[in-house]
């Protein structure tokens, strides 16, 4: 009978500590995967702009030497992602199917030598842009200056606005993480009271009560936490997979500073909840354990 209740016992322990582990591994995975995405928002944010065109067209007698010699100015410009020179017959190849057969229309391509071109992320903002249109118009050669301005204006107040919500998201996940987990820690050390009041009552002191348990929650905040960052690392080598534009292998450090703040937020959680949570049945008459 004896052995019965205890093997029921430590299948309640362990029942107990699975869920601790569970919830932490749950939580932190998700704050570490908006952590992930809130150090990478730049690079996000620069893979939308820096695929905004703009493209620079060109006076029907420009010569190619000034079409070459622009293409040097680009190669220098701190602004510049990538270009590609486009001519008049390419331009006309690329858009066949609008123009149809125009040699047997007209005497000659309507079209015009132009570049088209990327701007690194950083300089994709309005007043920016706007001061490059003016740069490159102010070239005699340059016939017009096209680029997507609303679009532009769209992608940074929408960058605006999920950066801002995936924040307030953020910070109400890591409330309910430490509500979730502090919950999970207390019920855990609920099924110790009876041997805490016990121990208190045969004279030890509280900080000797406690100490096992703050170093046995600490030891369930670092396994969950490493189960977090498990399912993170394969988190991250995914998108690295899907979308290699975004590097982030490559720039490992903020990858790094995140893991070892999901580390170190679970122990710290586990550690304060477990004090709390024992210092609560410190602090109960022995009538209340009931």
């Amino acid at each position: 009978m004896a052995s019965s209740f205890e093997k029921f016992q430590k299948r309640r322990l362990l029942s107990s500590y699975f869920s601790v582990v569970l919830s932490i591994f749950i939580v932190l995975t998700l704050l570490g995967a908006l952590g992930l995405f809130v150090i990478n928002t730049e690079k996000i944010s620069g893979y939308v702009k820096e695929n905004i065109p703009m493209t620079v067209f060109f006076n029907k007698d420009t010569q190619d030497d000034a079409l070459q010699s622009f293409g040097e100015e680009l190669k220098d410009a701190p602004y510049i992602k990538d270009y590609a020179y486009v001519s008049k017959e390419e331009a006309a190849q690329n858009n066949k199917d609008i123009m149809g057969d125009y040699e047997a229309l007209l005497d000659s391509n309507p079209l015009l030598n132009s570049y088209d071109i990327h701007l690194n992320g950083a300089y994709v903002q309005s007043d920016s842009i706007k001061n490059i249109e003016v740069a490159f118009r102010s070239n005699p050669m340059v016939a017009d200056v096209t680029y997507d301005l609303v679009l532009v204006e769209m992608a940074n107040e929408n960058i605006k606005v999920i950066t801002f919500w995936i924040l307030i998201i953020s910070g109400v996940l890591a409330l309910i993480a430490m509500l979730l987990i502090n919950s999970a820690l207390r019920l855990s050390i609920y099924n110790h009271r009876f041997t805490i009041k016990t121990m208190q009552m045969v004279g030890a002191t509280k900080s000797f009560i406690r100490r096992p348990f703050v170093w046995r929650g600490i030891k369930l905040g670092i396994i969950g936490s490493l189960f977090a960052i498990a399912a993170l690392t394969w988190f991250v080598y995914y998108l690295d997979t899907a979308f290699p534009v975004l590097n982030i292998w490559e720039d490992w450090q903020p990858t790094a500073i995140v893991f070892g703040g999901v580390l170190a937020f679970g122990i710290v959680i586990t550690t304060i909840s477990t004090f709390f949570a024992t210092q609560r049945f410190l602090n109960l008459r022995t009538d209340d354990l009931y």
